[in-house]
């Protein structure tokens, strides 16, 4: 079986204030669904109130990511599933809950990690 890394930017998030109580009650929902039928894996957000840094292989932190690379930001979860046309199914159910499109990866994940 495959891992696969579903994913949001913030800005694909077009909810209103009023919303997000239930964005929050829907994707929870969703993500216990997930552990229940067994494909959970992980998931998670990046804290966009820490900036991120950039560390050399010396060593030396510079504040910021990539110069080049367009902000990191949202939210991301991982599943473990038999097929394509399966993790396409709760991607569509994510996307449900919380209002936005996912893009969808295959997850290169190291089985010695």
């Amino acid at each position: 079986m495959a891992k696969y890394l579903i994913s949001f930017l913030s800005a694909a998030m077009a909810v209103t204030d009023g919303e997000w109580e239930a964005v929050s009650r829907d994707a929870h929902a969703v993500i216990d669904e997930a552990k229940a039928a067994g494909v959970y894996v992980f998931r998670g957000g990046i804290d966009e109130n820490v900036p991120p840094m950039l560390v050399a292989a010396d060593g030396v932190v510079a504040e910021g990511g990539y110069p080049w690379a367009p902000p990191l930001d949202g939210g991301f979860t991982v599943l473990e599933l038999p097929s394509r046309d399966e993790v396409v199914a709760w991607a569509a159910r994510i996307a449900k809950a919380c209002r936005c499109p996912q893009e969808l990866r295959v997850f290169g994940f190291d089985p010695q990690s």
